[in-house]
């Protein structure tokens, strides 16, 4: 009997996995999902800056880090243990971008499980999604009457049972639970029969309360990721989409027409921006429906290069197929289509606009009805707002909304703005501006706002949010104000001046935009903005300046960010970003910063790194770290905030730094107690640390240091701590911990340090070590004397055979008190001694 359950099970999730609907959810728009499905790339661990970068940029930088370092994993290996990985993985969370394909990748495991091709270790697969849960979050259940209410062919499995096989759990699109999970506070269910709240229930799967020996997967858009504690999860991979190669799978699996297919992925690729999105599935099916309708109609024009052009025409298709559906008639022209639909069009964008504010990309049939919308009115463009989320069963009579994908609802939000503001709705604008007037002057500032006022504050306002989620919105709204959209959408936007003067003033005002106080990597969306208005000069530009051997001209603000996105983007690492050597202003070297993403030496030297910058520094250090192997940050006033920020990159794993410079930065004892911990946690590529001229260090500093230094795994071969307010307390830390580490320093300067003789003899106790492989030591300007001399010459003669370069200069010494030291090197030079260069310069 239990076989023919499961057996049942099998029969009933392929039914529901075999077919899925792509884009949109019309009647017969369902298809094979093995006809369809094309690999995606999958890989273990994630970037940092998945939940503080907008997807746009997050996909921006996985197109280009695909394949470096990186093994792929495929989605049936979800739960299989890499070659150099030890123990079970119990719990697995899968982050990715919307529309970037993690819900086909469960559906393909769910399906090629349930004929039997895989996995077939997994006795029961129990697919469940966050929005299924969230209709039920209310009320009291025990995880089997869970299975019974989600999977009624489990009705017949008994509740000893579920304990005796491996099952496997899918929890489906974290991002839009509307649960509470609470892993601190909830209260402990062990048993499978005991009933309580659905959020309590999941907490305890995931902890391993119940059903320890189930295997639990997780899927989510970044951003909603850190509700699963990393304690809970034993792996967590990252869906990056499609690479260039499966992208051109996927136009050649959908179109049998091989000519179309080829010419549909040769336009793609003469556009960066549209190639890039086509990272993601669901663009691949906008990009798709687009560029078939347009090749394969009469319809004559250009076909589209950028996104809001992609957009523009996506939204027309729309309306194509409304009207063949719905309407009988004469074939009327995109400006009529679009005027017929605008009421509908234009509260779908309200309801666009508001959600996207809120943050919200789900929505219920009253979010629908408060914007003034009617079910019917959005099912009728199923591909843009669709309903994601129809059961038949009583139970669930409740539908869940959501637009396409998160661009889309970008989109519409940005033509809903951009109508707005022709038609002076004051009340919008204010809100969405933040704007404080009385409702007299309110109405006088919006009938005398230009296109080139409205465009620059919506601007501003997107270069301010943290994370970038308004940057899709302000390309869309600068793409609508170019004639050819605004052409092509019709009455839509409403009449607006775009006299190639007020275009040419918008397309400076960006050039010269002041972003003093927002991070470099916002910066580059004004560079995004100006393609959207098909203004290439700054492009043209930058790449007539990659291409000349004469790099000296000026670069302006906006040409350093096109830059800087230019070099991350570059499939070439390039081998040194050295800041200095651009003729551009403070702030433009500043907007350079990003670059250091794909360079293996960066020299930011007196740079004036601000907080915001340094910030920008290590976001984009820890997205993608692994050739950089120099860094030097000298001269730049960090202190201990800004030490703090970049010891988050070097714990990162992926960091493999080897040489580190931090001159004149102002650190004191808390920036070293901070090195100290992250180099503990990842110390074994470092061989450089130049903390020199920073006179705060002082003697407490050194002793924090040499936490580090006595650490088995440090491999460091060079150390400098010139001019750090040193006495003979730090001589005698670093003698204490060299002595249990010894071997692989080779360069010591201690110069312009208050180390005295009584310093000196410390550190001769580290000199005459037979583990001691110094090679240079330099104590320049240490108030030392004969004294130190002849300690030195006593470390010697025990242990002589490295040191090669000794630096005494601008002591109080003369030539007669070292003439020990040079007898010693005369004596024994050609023999067990090396060759030993001594520096005198007498004071003047």
């Amino acid at each position: 009997g239990l076989q023919e359950v499961l057996e049942e099970h099998k029969i009933s999730l392929r039914r529901r996995c075999e077919r899925v609907t792509e884009g949109s959810d019309e009647p017969g728009s369902r298809t094979l999902l093995n006809r369809i499905y094309t690999d995606l790339y999958i890989t273990e661990g994630q970037s940092e800056e998945v939940n503080t970068q907008h997807e746009v940029k997050q996909l921006e930088r996985a197109s280009r880090i695909q394949n470096l370092h990186d093994s792929p994993i495929r989605c049936h290996d979800i739960f299989k243990a890499l070659p150099d990985q030890h123990g079970a993985i119990r719990v697995v969370l899968t982050n990715g971008v919307a529309g970037v394909g993690k819900t086909f990748s469960v559906q393909k495991f769910t399906l090629d499980w349930a004929e039997g091709l895989e996995n077939q270790d997994v006795r029961v697969v129990v697919l469940l999604s966050f929005r299924e849960l969230n209709l039920i979050r209310g009320e009291q259940h025990s995880l089997l009457t869970l299975l019974h209410v989600f999977h009624p062919t489990l009705q017949k499995l008994p509740a000893e049972q579920l304990a005796a096989h491996k099952l496997l759990f899918i929890f489906d699109g974290l991002d839009e639970s509307r649960l509470s999970l609470d892993f601190n506070h909830s209260r402990l269910v062990s048993d499978v029969t005991q009933k309580s709240s659905v959020d309590v229930l999941l907490t305890n799967l995931i902890k391993g309360n119940l059903l320890p020996s189930a295997l639990v997967w997780i899927t989510s858009r970044p951003a909603a990721a850190n509700q699963i504690p990393p304690s809970c999860v034993a792996r967590v991979t990252e869906v990056r989409g499609f690479t260039d190669a499966q992208k051109e799978e996927y136009f050649r699996r959908r179109f049998s027409d091989e000519e179309l297919s080829s010419r549909i992925i040769s336009h793609i690729k003469t556009s960066r921006s549209l190639h890039i999105m086509c990272g993601i599935p669901v663009f691949c099916w906008i990009t798709a429906t687009v560029l078939e309708n347009m090749l394969t109609t009469e319809q004559r024009g250009e076909l589209p290069k950028t996104m809001t052009d992609m957009y523009s025409h996506f939204l027309l298709v729309q309306t194509r197929r409304k009207k063949n559906k719905y309407h009988e008639g004469h074939e009327r022209s995109p400006q009529e289509l679009m005027e017929a639909d605008r009421e509908v069009l234009l509260k779908l964008g309200r309801l666009a606009l508001e959600h996207l504010e809120k943050g919200n990309i789900m929505f219920y049939q009253e979010d629908l009805e408060q914007c003034g919308l009617d079910v019917t009115e959005a099912s009728v463009y199923s591909g843009v707002c669709t309903e994601i989320f129809k059961r038949e069963s009583v139970m669930f009579q409740k539908a869940v909304y959501c637009f396409v994908h998160l661009s889309i609802q970008e989109f519409l939000a940005a033509v809903y703005m951009f109508h707005c503001f022709t038609s002076r709705n004051t009340e919008v604008m204010n809100r969405f501006l933040g704007e404080h007037h009385t409702i007299k002057s309110l109405l006088g500032y919006f009938r005398k706002t230009s296109l080139e006022d409205f465009l620059k504050r919506i601007m501003e306002k997107s270069l301010f949010s943290k994370n970038g989620h308004l940057d899709l919105f302000a390309r869309f709204l600068h793409g609508l104000s170019v004639e050819s959209n605004q052409r092509l959408l019709g009455g839509l936007l409403g009449q607006t001046e775009n006299s190639p003067e007020t275009i040419q003033r918008v397309i400076n005002n960006l050039k010269e935009m002041n972003t003093v106080r927002i991070s470099p990597d916002r910066s580059i969306n004004i560079f995004h903005c100006l393609m959207e208005m098909k203004d290439l000069s700054v492009y043209q530009e930058i790449q007539q300046f990659l291409k000349s051997e004469n790099r000296s001209e000026k670069l302006s603000e906006i040409q350093c960010s096109a830059l800087a996105y230019m070099l991350q983007m570059s499939e070439e690492v390039l081998d040194e970003l050295d800041l200095q050597k651009y003729n551009t202003t403070a702030a433009g070297r500043l907007r350079l910063i990003p670059a250091v993403r794909n360079c293996r030496k960066a020299r930011l030297e007196s740079c004036s790194l601000s907080e915001i910058s340094c910030s920008s520094l290590v976001l984009a250090l820890k997205s993608n770290p692994s050739h950089l192997t120099e860094l030097d940050l000298s001269g730049n006033d960090l202190k201990n905030a800004g030490v703090k920020k970049l010891c988050g990159f070097l714990q990162t794993p992926l960091c493999k730094l080897q040489i580190l410079r931090l001159k004149c930065c102002s650190l004191s004892e808390i920036s070293c107690s901070s090195l100290v911990l992250a180099l503990k946690s990842n110390p074994s590529h470092l061989t450089e640390l130049d903390l020199s001229h920073n006179n705060d260090l002082k003697d407490a500093g050194v002793k924090e240091l040499c936490g580090f230094l006595q650490t088995s795994l440090c491999k460091l071969q060079i150390l400098r701590l010139r001019d750090c307010s040193l006495s003979e307390i730090s001589c005698d830390s670093l003698c204490l911990a060299l002595k249990s580490n010894p071997s692989h320093l080779t360069e010591l300067d201690l110069s312009d340090n208050d180390l005295k003789d009584a310093g000196v003899k410390e550190l001769c106790g580290f000199l005459q070590t037979p583990l001691c492989k110094l090679q240079r030591l330099r104590l320049w300007n240490c108030m030392l004397s004969k004294i130190s001399c002849d300690s030195l010459c006593s470390a010697l003669k025990s242990n002589p055979s490295h040191l090669t370069d000794l630096d005494l200069g601008w002591n109080d010494l003369k030539k007669s008190d070292v003439q020990q030291l040079q007898d010693l090197v005369n004596r024994l030079h050609t023999g067990i001694c090396g060759v030993v260069g001594i520096i005198l310069e007498e004071r003047s």
